[in-house]
């Protein structure tokens, strides 16, 4: 006996992927790097147990201006944020509203414009 269902030949495509994607590596980064980001500069640093000197202006703007640290500071910033409104997209769903794809392009429009602002005031250190 054969089953009692269609298979789909010609999926609709999703651009949920790439928003999944930038959920989880923000999730993931908020969850492991901003708690060790907290503790170094709100907690030790304060105390005098890491040097004040170590965080001084000109070591944070020298690191700022290599790739990597440009790159820690961009991933601080803008991962947390895609991650936080792609809650707030799904989140409206759950508080049964519903925006639409209006609501969709406003919470990634503000992930994505924090993601291009830190890039550009990187730019201009």
């Amino acid at each position: 006996m054969k089953p009692n269902f269609k298979v789909d030949r010609t999926p609709k495509r999703s651009d949920e992927p790439i928003w999944w994607g930038l959920f989880g590596a923000g999730g993931t980064w908020f969850a492991m790097i901003t708690p060790i980001t907290i503790l170094v500069l709100g907690i030790l640093a304060p105390l005098g147990i890491i040097d004040a000197e170590a965080l001084s202006y000109e070591r944070v703007s020298a690191f700022a201006k290599t790739i990597i640290g440009a790159l820690f500071i961009i991933a601080t910033l803008a991962l947390p944020m895609w991650h936080a409104m792609h809650r707030v997209h799904h989140g409206m769903h759950d508080l049964k509203i519903h925006a639409g794809v209006l609501g969709k392009v406003i919470c990634y429009f503000i992930a994505a414009l924090i993601s291009a602002l830190s890039v550009i005031f990187l730019i201009m250190v």
